[in-house]
């Protein structure tokens, strides 16, 4: 058994918020099939995109929290690697 990720005590606040956002998701295919306006279909896009940015953001703070302190504590290469891969983590949320 691996060892416990860091969203583990948020796993069903972040299993809930996926599922209401594949609702979204469905509910925009629904959208475009009944051909509804352009401009509520971006709306309900960004919504979307805003929820899942909302769902990053927690996971990005429990593994700050939990796998990134972990690793400053115990030094070393893993550390630096854990750091490393937490920035580049934050640059591409902040990309997209």
């Amino acid at each position: 058994m691996s060892a416990p990720r860091g969203y583990t005590s948020d796993k069903d606040v972040v299993q809930k918020r996926l599922r209401r956002i594949e609702g979204q998701v469905r509910g925009l295919q629904r959208m475009v099939e009944d051909d509804r306006y352009c401009v509520d279909i971006l709306e309900q896009v960004s919504a979307a995109t805003r929820a899942l940015q909302s769902v990053a953001l927690v996971l990005l703070d429990d593994h700050l929290g939990h796998c990134v302190a972990n690793a400053v504590k115990a030094g070393g290469d893993e550390a630096t690697a854990k750091l490393n891969e937490a920035s580049a983590a934050i640059a591409r949320l902040v990309r997209s």
